[in-house]
């Protein structure tokens, strides 16, 4: 299997679908890439009490060269750290919009029904008693905040134009320095 492989999600990624996965190093600042989704969910739900380091990677450490950079070659958006891993048997997935303005989450029920919001999964608890032993809380709908530095420059005009036309122009968040605050990334 070639590197390129191992780093695709699933196994071809959609337009506006995780193509990749990287966690940024707490003491070196470079970012590493994560090889799969699962681990990457593993290394942000425990991120405050287990920070990423790259000697967590075989054969890696912070003298290497930074296995990908923070640039505008993709759209790259900042998770929040410590959010739940999905339950066994969902999967939690993003969709970027096409006017680049915000993701969207929701999760995919192991019987392929989606919900999109936590009144969705009640009901699909209550509804399924094999799952009954899921607790709500094992469910997040927070979404990344994209880095608009990494926007291509015709999509920021879109976006621009369609909050200018928007009393609140709060949907998108300006001004982001692309460090990855919270050392946690997923790139599109």
């Amino acid at each position: 299997m070639t590197k390129k492989q191992k780093i695709l999600d699933d196994s071809k990624p959609r337009r506006g679908s995780i193509d990749l996965y990287a966690a940024q190093c707490s003491k070196c600042q470079k970012w590493r890439l994560v090889d799969t989704k699962e681990e990457y969910e593993d290394l942000r739900s425990m991120f405050s009490e287990d920070p990423f380091f790259c000697a967590k990677k075989p054969n890696v450490s912070c003298d290497n060269p930074e296995d990908i950079e923070c640039d505008t070659t993709r759209i790259w958006v900042i998770d929040k750290p410590n959010l739940p891993k999905s339950p066994e048997g969902f999967k939690r997935e993003l969709i970027l919009r096409s006017d680049y303005s915000k993701l969207d989450a929701h999760y995919v029920t192991p019987n392929g029904k989606k919900v999109r919001c936590l009144s969705e999964v009640i009901a699909f608890l209550e509804k399924n008693p094999e799952y009954r032993h899921i607790s709500v809380d094992e469910f997040n709908f927070t979404v990344p905040k994209i880095l608009e530095d990494t926007i291509p420059a015709d999509a920021k005009k879109k976006l621009a134009q369609k909050s200018s036309s928007k009393k609140d122009d709060s949907a998108f968040s300006a001004g982001s320095d692309g460090t990855g605050r919270k050392r946690i990334a997923r790139k599109y």
